[in-house]
């Protein structure tokens, strides 16, 4: 009688099989026998891997900033780069927007994270910014990637046109649900755009 066919588990299935359960259904929905019941193997199976259910967490953030273009970093000056690698950064957790809490908490042990700062942080100190500000200036970037990814500003307003009729200067309001992915990219490139301007004016100016 032939053996029934063994499922060849690996850290690379077990961090998929996460990001998808993740992506599709959120946070709340992994649970380590929800996860191995997706990978068709028993719990216990999992702790060859991962230690806990937070340690599987962390590898599917770290999977998701590893898609993060940082190539910019050491081809572009820094003004350059880092608008290039924020406008990647916010494409990745815009496709995986479940996972920003948890990235939204900073780098922690995470190699992919610690590397991505590591970019960010050696191309403004290279760049000539002092290690304070460019400090500052890797927590602002992250600051507007993250809080750009975590919600819709257009999504916000309700579509009833009613409501606005005492709010006069509202009265498009209804309107934003239907356009926003622009109105969200736009508010986003603005930001980015104005962020780096004066980022380069005080670079010039030697205020770093």
């Amino acid at each position: 009688m032939a053996r029934p066919r063994q499922i060849l588990l690996t850290r690379e299935k077990i961090v998929e099989a996460a990001s998808a359960l993740v992506d599709a259904e959120g946070l709340d929905a992994l649970s380590t026998r929800r996860l191995a019941t997706e990978l068709g193997v028993q719990g216990p199976s999992l702790y060859n891997y991962f230690a806990t259910k937070a340690d599987i967490i962390d590898a599917v953030a770290d999977a998701v900033i590893e898609q993060v273009d940082v190539s910019a970093f050491g081809r572009f000056p820094w003004a350059e780069a880092l608008r290039r690698w924020a406008q990647s950064y916010r494409a990745v957790l815009s496709e995986h927007p479940n996972v920003v809490p948890v990235l939204a908490q900073g780098p922690g042990r995470r190699p992919a994270s610690l590397a991505m700062a590591e970019a960010v942080y050696g191309a403004l100190v290279d760049g000539g910014w002092s290690y304070a500000q460019a400090t500052h200036i890797g927590a602002l970037m992250r600051y507007l990637v993250t809080g750009s990814s975590l919600g819709s500003f257009a999504l916000g307003f309700d579509v009833d046109p009613s409501l606005y009729e005492v709010y006069p200067h509202l009265r498009h309001a209804p309107r934003l649900a239907e356009h926003h992915e622009a109105v969200d990219e736009g508010a986003f490139e603005l930001g980015l755009d104005l962020l780096i301007t004066g980022l380069t004016a005080r670079h010039e100016m030697g205020t770093r």
